[in-house]
Formats: structure tokens, sequence, C-alpha cells
């Protein structure tokens, strides 16, 4: 049986998916007293993870389940093929495809910023940046599935797991925290910190859909029915990584430090200074992250 993680971490949790997806495979085989199938684990993230850390937690992986037998990484996009025809079985993928393959060309190309300075700009643009996004995902998400269609047997499983919003508004289309690290990276360029040339060039590649937007994506592709669908309140969760202004910054910084750093080259201190101010500040910043946010397997 081949298992896919599509779109891993690279700290701790890299295992953790598909750990849990062969502990679910063993008890099921056991309650139907069957022996349960040799398994080949494959974990796939981008060329630039830590692959040395996932090879050691594939390591561990293996030898605390005898069950399993081969495994590996499969460095690349998940926007590519990345198996061979009719061979994977289950295919999982946690807190990855909410990440678009690029910022949308229609924003790019004709210069239009994500994040105005200017509220009122802002507030006129927000329908046109939001579309522009929405077709991005969908493009994107349905390439995905037509990949990944491809690449499973038939029969074969996949689950998934993204961050989305509620779908009651357009200003809830968008997740909170990149209209966060907008709005931080503003007190940048009021202070001079950075350009705002290069703060209106700044796209946040990630796309935060609703479950009708899901539904009517994977309907219209085609290639895989829904067998079920669970809508997830975050506020437990998010309690905690907003309840002191050290995880705060560390989960923005966990979160988009990278594409942070190759637009605006090393300004993280100075971000990290303006987030903690920011979340001072801001006392309704987790009932607003629980009022929009919501993540949707």
């Amino acid at each position: 049986m081949m298992i896919v993680d599509v779109g891993c971490s690279s700290g701790p949790n890299a295992v953790a998916l598909i750990s849990t997806a062969t502990d679910a495979i063993h008890g099921n085989c056991l309650q139907i007293n069957q022996p349960p199938p040799e398994v080949c684990v494959l974990l796939n993230g981008l060329p630039d993870n830590d692959f040395n850390m996932v090879v050691k937690n594939l390591v561990t992986l293996r030898q605390s389940k005898k069950t399993i037998v081969v495994t590996g990484v499969a460095p690349g996009s998940f926007y590519e093929r990345l198996f061979t025809s009719d061979s994977l079985h289950l295919v999982c993928s946690s807190n990855s495809l909410h990440w678009l393959s690029k910022a949308p060309e229609d924003l790019t190309r004709n210069h239009i910023p994500v994040y105005d300075i200017d509220e009122h700009a802002r507030r006129e643009r927000l329908p046109m940046v939001h579309e522009a996004y929405a077709q991005q995902f969908r493009k994107d998400f349905s390439l995905y599935l037509e990949l990944r269609a491809k690449e499973l047997v038939s029969g074969g499983r996949m689950v998934i797991s993204l961050v989305g919003t509620c779908s009651n508004a357009i200003a809830s289309k968008f997740i909170l925290f990149p209209g966060i690290v907008a709005q931080i990276l503003s007190v940048l360029v009021a202070e001079g910190v950075i350009d705002k040339a290069k703060f209106d060039s700044f796209y946040v590649p990630l796309y935060g859909s609703s479950s009708e937007e899901l539904r009517e994506i994977i309907e219209a592709e085609g290639s895989f029915s829904i067998r079920e669908m669970r809508v997830h309140d975050p506020r437990t969760y998010m309690t905690t990584t907003l309840s002191t202004p050290t995880r705060f910054v560390n989960n923005l910084r966990a979160l988009f430090e990278p594409i942070i750093v190759q637009h605006f080259g090393k300004v993280m201190d100075e971000f990290a200074m303006a987030a903690e101010l920011y979340w001072s500040l801001d006392g309704s910043l987790q009932e607003e992250r629980a009022r929009t946010s919501r993540t949707l397997c």
C-alpha cells in the first residue's frame, strides 16, 4: 500500500499525519481479522524544505511501525506531477492547499496592491482583489485534483485539511493573518524601514476558501466524489496561538518569514517588534480570528 503526505512540514510534526494513517489501517485490519498490508510511505515538500530532518523522522517512524517497509521523500510542488500513474492508494494533505502556486496575475501584472495603506482605496478594491485570489485558487485546486486523480489507483482515497473562511461576507473570505501581516508591514513603511513600492508589490499567495467553494470546485473538476466534509471551529487553537505576544509573533514568523525575507530582506527583527506592539493594541484579535476562520476537511 502506497501512502503519501503531500505538502508535508519539515519539523517534528512531519510524520504525524502518516503515522495516524498507518495506525488506522492497522486497526482496521485487526477488526476484520486480516493481516495488515506492507506500506510504502512517501513525504512530499518543496525543495527548500529541511529534508535532513524529514528523513530522520521517517527512519524513526519505520523503526516504530513494523508494517512500514519503505520510506522516502518526493521534493517538488504539488501543483505538478509527483508520482507515476495508478500508484497511490492514499493521499493526505494537511495545512498546505490554501497556499497558491503564485499570486494572481491580474494583480501582479497590473501592479494592483492587495493591501492599500489608504483605507478607502483598500475597501474599494476588496471585491476585485478577492475575485482575483478566488480565481487563482480555483485554477490551482482544480489542477491539484486532476494531477492526484492520475496518480491514485481506482478506488483510492484522498484526505485533505486546509484553512478556510466563513462565506457570509466578502471581507471574511480572506484569512485574518495575511491582513495582520500587511498592517504590521505598513507600520514599517511609515517608519521608513521598508520602501512603499516594495510594500505595494508584496503578495501573499494564500487563499482561504469557503466550504461551498471547495464543493463547487470538486464537483466541477469531476475526478473525485466527496465522501465527507467537516468544518472545524478553530477558537480553541487560536486562544493558545494568540494568548501571548511571543506566541503570536512566533506563529507569524513560522507562517510568513520566508516570503517576507525573500521580498523585503532582513527586516524580521523590526517586524517582530511591530508585531508585539500590534498584539498589545488589538484587544479584539482572538475574537476576530475565531469569527472569520475555519479549518475545512
